[in-house]
């Protein structure tokens, strides 16, 4: 299986952003998606810088860089951005709102869907192929159950991609959690999420991590990882494993990662995070409490 890096959900400087990047050319990563896919007023890297970042990595690295597109669509300035992207000429897009899905098969361009994309049964699945999908990252509340009933009724798939590690994005909304907490208006935000480099932490009454929290971005209070489970993953067919970019320790997770396509796998090098949603339990369910370990999952019927 290939690793994969996916665009970064959280709004970091340009500095921050192109230093990142430097650090993510020496790991074993396949794949490398850029762009910004949480809010159009991010104002660090505008379509054009995203561009020009990944046409550089593109010469300097044998990675593979796709270039992402934004979620929740505003404003014909959001839609202007989608269009730069998807007008590249040159690299792979991941499409996460219809919009670009439209523009790209207009266009007759492959291209890739990502985990906001609502696919959950093979009929969707074969539609967006026909539209020239090569690429399809399932819904992070998809089941591994579910996955395996949709590929073992599929005559031909796309690469297959699982959102394996970080924390999952759940919902988008045109309201501003962040600039509300702040007591700001969303329009006049000051751009605070930059104070929040892995965003803001929402917990239950009972002090549990329930949700993060990322300007119109919701996020898993805990991060989802399916290290353990990797050799179910390899015998369900799964191409790709993405790992969602973290402030610290990403060296760490991918090299945990490598280390099981390796056959070493050590599921203690990543001993936290959740998996609920991969076992069909709420997706909060804590690996610890699970009292199962994968040898014991019983949704893998290929």
């Amino acid at each position: 299986m290939q690793l994969a890096l996916g665009p970064v959900q959280y709004y970091w400087s340009r500095t921050d952003i192109n230093q990142f990047y430097e650090s993510m050319l020496s790991t074993p990563l396949d794949i490398v998606y850029l762009g910004e896919v949480v809010c159009g007023k991010r104002h660090q890297l505008r379509a054009a810088d995203w561009l020009e970042l990944a046409r550089t990595l593109v010469e300097v690295s044998d990675k593979q860089i796709v270039l992402s597109t934004p979620t929740l669509l505003e404003s014909n300035a959001d839609l202007n951005w989608v269009r730069k992207i998807c007008d590249n000429g040159q690299l792979l897009v991941e499409a996460n709102d219809m919009s670009a899905v439209q523009l790209l098969s207009e266009a007759r361009l492959p291209f890739a869907c990502g985990p906001a994309i609502n696919i959950y049964n093979h009929r969707a699945l074969s539609h967006l192929m026909s539209l020239g999908m090569v690429r399809w990252t399932a819904p992070v509340e998809m089941s591994g159950r579910q996955l395996g009933d949709v590929l073992n009724v599929c005559g031909s798939k796309p690469e297959v991609e699982l959102f394996a590690y970080g924390h999952m994005p759940l919902a988008y909304s045109a309201r501003c959690f962040t600039a509300r907490h702040l007591g700001l208006d969303k329009d006049n935000c000051g751009y605070r999420c930059m104070e929040y480099p892995d965003g803001l932490s929402l917990a239950s009454q009972e002090g549990e991590k329930l949700f993060v929290i990322n300007g119109i971005q919701t996020l898993s209070g805990e991060p989802v990882n399916l290290l353990r489970h990797y050799p179910e993953l390899r015998e369900l067919g799964i191409d790709i494993l993405r790992i969602s970019p973290q402030w610290l320790r990403m060296e760490q997770v991918v090299a945990a990662f490598d280390s099981a396509r390796r056959g070493e796998l050590n599921p203690d090098l990543l001993p936290h995070g959740v998996d609920g949603y991969w076992r069909d339990h709420a997706g909060l369910e804590l690996i610890a409490r699970s009292g199962r370990d994968a040898d014991s999952t019983d949704w893998c019927h290929t």
